[in-house]
């Protein structure tokens, strides 16, 4: 299975500590040798880095690792290949425009039944069940929303039905952003955790590294990082149920289908709140 990592923040932040634990395991701590990718969003536009290499021996993934690149949204994959060969027209995450936005989507798991989806004018360019998967789901929003949407929540909560079909099909945990929002769905591993004042230290599990929050960030600051596992020892990560779906904004959780969600999420992750910073979660 491959494994997933995605980011929410009220104010542009740099992944390279999360990073640096997940990139490990693609190939060292891990066997997820088969490549890897990352998507920042600014603005309307975003950076994406590939490499069908193992990350934990990839120069690229060492530059991102290095190179603090802040995001208020970010979606990373690391991959052991199932479906499609290893190249990198199958190395996620993949990244498509509808509604005059980017979408970037990663998927972790396998299907079978998939190559009957209809896609229509989304076309998959490599030979992945996920690629298919994300070309089935735009297809599905744009066949129900033909103009851009004003209420984003309602279009995830009709994503998460989407998902829930494409669940019956096997495997299906992934993330998927269109700049602002950041959704996942867990079909089986998932795991999620809000980092907000006050802020403590943190240690990787897959790297001897070991950061202080509160010398990175203002009591304003308001980070969610999502995980296949958790990256790290120390901290109260929360896990996903099968079936679960949950959408992120401005670092906040302001949509799930559980009663675990909190109001003040929202509240909080209002832009008007955003604190002039730029954290390291």
């Amino acid at each position: 299975m491959c494994e997933l990592l995605g980011m929410s923040a009220n104010v542009p932040t740099d992944i390279c500590f999360s990073f640096t634990g997940l990139m490990q395991r693609g190939g060292n701590t891990g066997p997820h040798r088969d490549g890897w990718g990352i998507t920042f969003y600014e603005g309307k536009g975003f950076r994406n880095f590939k490499d069908p290499a193992p990350s934990s021996e990839s120069k690229i993934a060492e530059l991102v690792q290095n190179y603090p690149i802040k995001s208020c949204a970010v979606i990373s994959h690391i991959r052991q290949a199932n479906r499609g060969a290893i190249n990198l027209e199958n190395t996620h995450p993949f990244t498509r425009e509808l509604w005059g936005k980017y979408w970037t989507f990663a998927h972790n798991g396998q299907m079978t039944g998939y190559e009957s989806l209809e896609t229509g004018r989304h076309r998959a360019v490599g030979q992945t069940d996920s690629e298919q998967a994300f070309c089935w789901l735009l297809n599905q929003l744009e066949t129900k929303y033909p103009m851009p949407p004003s209420n984003m929540v309602e279009v995830f909560e009709y994503l998460a039905d989407c998902c829930t079909q494409l669940r019956e099909k096997g495997v299906f945990n992934m993330l998927m952003s269109d700049g602002e929002y950041v959704m996942t769905y867990c079909t089986n591993h998932l795991y999620w955790i809000t980092r907000r004042a006050p802020f403590g230290k943190a240690t990787l599990i897959d790297e001897d590294v070991t950061i202080n929050f509160q010398e990175e960030t203002t009591p304003n600051d308001i980070v969610s990082v999502i995980a296949t596992q958790p990256l790290t020892d120390n901290e109260d990560w929360r896990r996903m149920k099968p079936g679960e779906y949950g959408v992120f904004y401005l670092g906040g959780r302001i949509a799930s289908n559980t009663n675990a969600l909190s109001h003040i999420d929202y509240a909080e992750a209002k832009p008007g709140n955003q604190a002039p910073t730029e954290p390291l979660i």
